[in-house]
């Protein structure tokens, strides 16, 4: 069977600007479709991340969150509007999801990752997306995402500035070497009250936009196969300065 018969017509119209890309096409497109995507945090990062992978046809997308939208969210959570205030994250993303394209299947999961559920909730997704706000929540992540050989896409950011990268650590590249762990780098949490909250510092909220686009862009890279995703590889952006830069980061032995 032809990859565009996956599509039904209405697909085929929605997604025209991908499948004529060389390197996506029909079976970049298929693909997407055919895969399950679990977003933990539907906040600041998780909602450009959300609405853009729901936009390029991601089949399945999970929202992992326990919280509920405040007033104050809405200045960079742009999945959620003033009407959804005081309503679940999860039920707010996934109204906005359905909105943009009903094509998408949503599954919420209206709990907060630990260490008990974590492998629990990634088994049965091809990809993690981590939009949390937790460095906690992070090594949890890694060490289930490791676990269960599902790829970690990852983001932090502070008041102008954030990073991204990918964690693939049961893989090796292409030298045969083991791709790194979020260990190697960052050995270890920062001590409790080092990092202000964005609730204590601030941020600007377009800031999420920018990083959260970027992990759905590599979320997209790894679905299809397009492009070099950044494995091994720190992706910083200063937004004052609208400066990029990127630290190659190895396996410690």
């Amino acid at each position: 069977m032809d990859d565009t018969q996956k599509l039904s017509g209405d697909e085929l119209t929605r997604y025209a600007r991908h499948i004529v890309l060389r390197e996506i096409g029909g079976p970049g497109q298929a693909r997407l479709k055919a895969a399950r995507v679990l977003v933990v945090g539907a906040g600041g990062l998780g909602s450009p991340v959300l609405a853009y992978l729901a936009a390029a046809g991601v089949g399945t997308l999970g929202i992992a969150d326990d919280d509920t939208v405040s007033l104050s969210n809405l200045q960079r959570q742009i999945v959620h509007d003033t009407e959804h205030v005081g309503m679940a994250k999860t039920a707010s993303a996934a109204a906005a999801i359905r909105r943009l394209n009903p094509h998408v299947h949503v599954v919420e999961h209206a709990v907060r990752i630990d260490r008990d559920n974590a492998i629990d909730l990634i088994t049965g997704y091809d990809l993690v997306v981590d939009g949390s706000d937790s460095f906690e929540t992070r090594y949890v992540l890694a060490e289930a995402a490791e676990a269960c050989r599902v790829p970690l896409v990852l983001a932090a950011v502070g008041r102008f500035d954030g990073s991204v990268t990918v964690l693939m650590p049961y893989a090796a590249d292409e030298a045969g070497n083991p791709n790194p762990r979020l260990v190697d780098l960052f050995p270890a949490a920062p001590p409790p009250g080092t990092v202000p909250s964005c609730e204590e510092a601030g941020i600007l909220g377009a800031l999420t936009g920018v990083i959260g686009t970027l992990q759905a862009m590599e979320a997209i890279k790894l679905i299809t196969g397009t492009g070099e995703p950044l494995v091994g590889r720190l992706l910083l952006y200063d937004g004052l300065s609208a400066h990029f830069d990127t630290i190659r980061y190895r396996r410690r032995s």
